[in-house]
């Protein structure tokens, strides 16, 4: 039997702050907003993927802990650039992971949640 198929993927974060959040994935990040549901707002990403952010509410929470939102772009360097000239606050800076074969670099969004800019190293990896 086959699996049916995934043709789209969401990735949901909670925030205190809808407005200011959304701001700073639309504005500061320049993701395109697909869709606000009202309390959600619904961000692309990529062609079949998004980011949603939710206002927190029961059974949600704003939990930034081991969670890390990765953005696969072919110009790590660029990213890094553009965030620190806006004021992101950068984690780590752009460097070389040998054990992943990963460049990348980590800075947070207003919630706390980790962003991460990378590019794979790896001819494994099929990027677009």
């Amino acid at each position: 039997m086959t699996n049916p198929s995934i043709v789209q993927q969401v990735t949901w974060v909670y925030t205190e702050d809808l407005p200011g959040t959304a701001r700073f994935y639309g504005e500061t990040i320049g993701l395109e907003q697909v869709l606000d549901q009202g309390g959600c707002r619904i961000f692309k990403t990529s062609a079949t993927s998004f980011l949603g952010v939710c206002k927190v509410r029961p059974g949600r929470h704003v939990e930034p802990k081991g969670v890390v939102i990765t953005m696969v772009t072919p110009d790590v360097d660029a990213w890094h650039e553009v965030l620190k000239t806006k004021g992101v606050a950068i984690l780590e800076p752009p460097a070389y992971h040998p054990s992943f074969d990963v460049y990348c670099f980590f800075a947070a969004d207003p919630n706390g949640y980790k962003l991460e800019f990378q590019t794979f190293r790896s001819p494994a990896w099929k990027m677009p």
